[in-house]
């Protein structure tokens, strides 16, 4: 073994990280270097770093609880460029007919809330009743249309055993008929607008419905106050799939196209792997940005409607290469390392890299596309290492 030489990190920042380290308990292990994959050439990377005084483990065992804890996030290496990265900030958002706004569709005082927020609810179940005066001429409208439409019923089959017999023109009768279609189109307006409306039977109310199944986000319905038409009483979120709203500047739009893929890192630093589903075709006017509409892939507890994201976008790009977040490139002594997944912790990986930019950057030799490692909140993987190798 080469002599160790003294590292190019200081004790002092070592016992800063160490500290922070010990705080999340990660309770690390020293493994020795695992071998190469059969069939895999080994990275063309520089020799494993030296933590000065002794060796810095190869790997680290950090339990997959404290993952989450630390809020340490682990991604695939993507292929690509610089280029073919683009991070934008974005909103989750309900996709169509899976969050809906319930409203009254008559004024009136709100006599009953049978729900409340935060309860599940069931597809047209009512959720509160409003005792309106609207609603009592609607019911009228609604009798009055069907009384007129018996009426016109009978009178097309008195004027067609008439006209049987002889005794009226034929005239007579088709005019009995189109009264009765009039009669009929009425009483089918006025039996739709009630029916629209939620008019109860007995006509003295209107009910305020769910049109789909979910929970209830959203109540600003009081018992006893009064609801104008079409105010919002409740909004009801489903328990479907998520779409993520980012925003993208003007000079990238070109771009970005329907179905690449893309990252989406969730408030609890949790990645989720997305597809871009549309893109609007012009932009915000303030902030000159499109937006591009992000399908998440099924099961992202994470991504909680109306909560802000982080997106990266892996845009086509012919330039080939490797590509990682710059958070996720520690130095340890003075050398450039990833951290790999493995079972049970990390991997110490040096690599070398190229150019950075944007919060990015190119890996020339050292990882495969398609290897885990850590990026976000790397540098608390490094500390754990450094700590290990001065306990030993």
């Amino acid at each position: 073994m080469m002599e160790p030489r003294r590292p190019a990190i200081g004790w002092p920042w070592v016992a800063v990280s160490a500290a922070v380290a010990a705080a999340l308990g990660f309770g690390a292990a020293r493994w020795i270097a695992p071998a190469s994959p059969a069939g895999a050439s080994a990275p063309t990377a520089a020799p494993a770093p030296r933590g000065g005084d002794a060796d810095i483990p190869l790997a680290i065992n950090i339990p997959a609880e404290y993952l989450a804890a630390a809020k340490i996030e682990v991604e695939a290496v993507a292929r690509g460029s610089l280029r073919a990265q683009i991070l934008a900030a974005g909103t989750v958002t309900a996709p169509p007919n899976s969050e809906a706004v319930i409203v009254a569709r008559a004024a009136g005082n709100i006599s009953r809330i049978n729900r409340q927020l935060g309860d599940k609810v069931r597809a047209n179940e009512t959720l509160a009743l409003v005792s309106s005066e609207e609603a009592a001429s609607m019911a009228a409208a609604r009798r009055v249309a069907d009384t007129r439409e018996e009426l016109a019923r009978k009178g097309l089959a008195r004027e067609s055993a008439l006209f049987e017999q002889g005794v009226t023109p034929r005239q007579d009768m088709e005019a009995a008929r189109a009264a009765l279609d009039a009669a009929q189109a009425e009483a089918q307006r006025a039996r739709s607008v009630a029916q629209a409306a939620h008019v109860s039977a007995d006509g003295k109310s209107v009910a305020v419905v769910s049109p789909i199944a979910g929970t209830i986000t959203v109540q600003t319905a009081t018992l006893g106050g009064y609801a104008q038409p079409q105010t919002e009483l409740f909004r009801v979120s489903g328990a479907g799939p998520v779409q993520v709203e980012a925003a993208v500047p003007a000079s990238d739009i070109a771009r970005v196209a329907i179905g690449d893929q893309a990252t989406i890192t969730a408030a609890n630093g949790e990645a989720v792997a997305a597809t871009v589903r549309s893109i609007t075709p012009t932009v915000n006017g303030g902030a000159h940005a499109a937006t591009v509409v992000l399908s998440p892939a099924a099961g992202a507890p994470g991504l909680i409607v109306g909560a802000g994201v982080r997106a990266r976008l892996h845009v086509r790009d012919d330039t080939g290469g490797l590509v990682v977040p710059e958070d996720a490139v520690q130095n340890i002594d003075g050398r450039d390392v990833l951290f790999v997944r493995t079972g049970d912790g990390f991997q110490a990986r040096a690599v070398l890299v190229g150019q950075r930019g944007g919060g990015m950057a190119q890996i020339t030799s050292g990882v495969r596309a398609g290897e885990r490692i850590a990026t976000r909140n790397a540098f608390l993987v490094k500390a754990d290492m450094i700590k290990s190798a001065k306990d030993e």
